[in-house]
């Protein structure tokens, strides 16, 4: 398939699977009709943006060989139309990655919260061993321009497996298409209640996961995590399990230390969350023939992926991290691990709900006490983005109440939480901004900048 044509080519992982492919030497287009930064620039940089935004029906023509239809584009998406009335095949991206690396070992990350990191773990470490691997992570990485490769002599490709839903054709979510070798699960804690109503929809989605690994294949599974846990004890889950927890370590001087069977390992990450996604990651590892000396070896050097507690700005006495975090499980875990990090610090922390799930009524009890390890706590959310979401007004008390703090920052104007936070500056002190979304473009380098001055 050497023509190939990306519907909704602007999206995160759309766009990186068609920088591959050209890369590859593929003929690539692609429309969208809306196309953001990063993507935008870099698609530009190679010739592949469209020209124009929107949908052109009459592009499809019969010498494409394949078209790749992204999560954005609707079942009547108009080129949608045309490719299947010539006949074309037409794939989600997970599904056309799976058909590429069919041949290979394929290692599948799963879970509600890590699998970004630990699939960044993974890559870097192969990197470092000389071993030639695909893959597609959904995070940017030190060292690499593009977050998909696709290769035709490589033997094994390492995949992000996300849980939401692949495209308007196969409403099923990515990590069900990639049928793995080796299966990760890091965690499970309820999201994407637009797609799973209940928590029990949403476990049933990493049962069959489990039930997708190739005969004869591995489940490498958090034991710390209850949820993962039960799954990977059922009966019918058949493959060989692993179970991982947090590694021996401690902190010296504000730096964590493993405590291994050779030696001690400063890292550059910190809190228990990266240590079991660090011990995962190591499992994994050991699957595709990796010792685990020389594992810990490349460990020392993992930054860690963009936004996962990535370091802003810093002076003695004075940091400022931000992070991705959005969910609950998510914030609970960054705050905890900020907070055993800089025990002597004073936290102050900042997370935008921005998330459909997050802005639901039904859904934002779940943050109750998320928040609490945080010393000053500020949620902003933007009122605009509920009404893009058509979610009902969110008023300030419910998400006071919601988080369980009488004395919560409820703010919605960008403007006001950089006075917030400005106002919270004080003696040796760390600012932990967490959110999907930008805080309604908010400058960070700035807000940084102000806090550590």
């Amino acid at each position: 398939m050497k023509r190939v044509h990306f519907i909704a080519i602007g999206g995160s992982a759309m766009h990186n699977l068609a920088i591959a492919l050209h890369r590859q030497g593929f003929d690539v287009t692609g429309s969208d009709d809306e196309i953001f930064e990063p993507s935008r620039s870099r698609l530009d940089r190679l010739g592949l943006l469209p020209d124009k935004l929107g949908w052109r029906p009459e592009d499809i023509t019969t010498d494409i060989d394949a078209v790749i239809l992204g999560m954005h584009a609707r079942i009547d998406n108009p080129e949608l139309l045309s490719a299947q009335e010539l006949g074309i095949p037409v794939f989600s991206y997970p599904s056309y990655f799976y058909e590429r690396t069919r041949t290979k070992t394929r290692v599948v990350i799963g879970g509600s919260h890590g699998k970004t990191t630990i699939t960044s773990m993974i890559v870097h470490v192969l990197r470092h061993a000389g071993v030639e691997f695909d893959y597609l992570v959904g995070a940017q990485l030190d060292g690499f321009d593009c977050m998909v490769k696709l290769s035709d002599t490589s033997k094994v490709a390492i995949i992000e497996g996300d849980e939401y839903l692949a495209s308007a054709l196969e409403p099923v979510p990515k990590f069900h298409l990639y049928k793995p070798d080796i299966a990760l699960i890091s965690g499970i804690a309820w999201d994407h209640i637009n797609v799973f109503k209940t928590f029990e929809s949403y476990v049933d989605q990493f049962r069959k996961f489990i039930a997708l690994i190739e005969p004869g294949g591995k489940l490498v599974y958090c034991a710390e995590d209850d949820e993962v846990k039960k799954l990977a004890l059922e009966p019918d889950a058949g493959a060989t399990k692993i179970p991982y927890g947090v590694p021996g370590h401690r902190i010296d001087d504000g730096v964590t230390v493993l405590e291994t069977g050779h030696g001690d390992v400063p890292l550059q990450v910190f809190g228990r969350h990266n240590l079991q996604n660090l011990e995962g990651a190591r499992h994994v590892c050991h699957l595709l023939g990796i010792g685990d000396k020389e594992f810990y070896t490349a460990m020392r050097t993992f930054h860690g992926a963009a936004r996962r507690l990535e370091k802003l700005a810093e002076v003695p006495g004075r940091s400022v991290f931000k992070d991705f975090a959005h969910s609950p499980s998510k914030l609970k875990a960054t705050l905890e691990a900020v907070r055993e990090q800089f025990p002597q610090r004073r936290l102050v922390a900042c997370m935008e709900l921005h998330t459909y799930s997050s802005l639901s009524e039904g859904f934002l009890d779940q943050y109750a006490g998320s928040m609490d390890s945080a010393d000053t706590a500020i949620v902003f959310y933007d009122p605009h983005a509920v009404q893009l979401k058509r979610l009902p007004p969110v008023p300030t008390e419910r998400v006071r109440s919601a988080f369980g703090r009488a004395d919560l920052l409820v703010l919605n104007d960008p403007i006001a939480v950089m006075g917030a936070v400005r106002e919270g500056i004080g003696g040796d002190s760390v600012l932990l901004m967490m959110s999907s979304g930008n805080f309604g473009g908010l400058d960070l380098q700035a807000l940084s900048e102000a806090f550590i001055a």
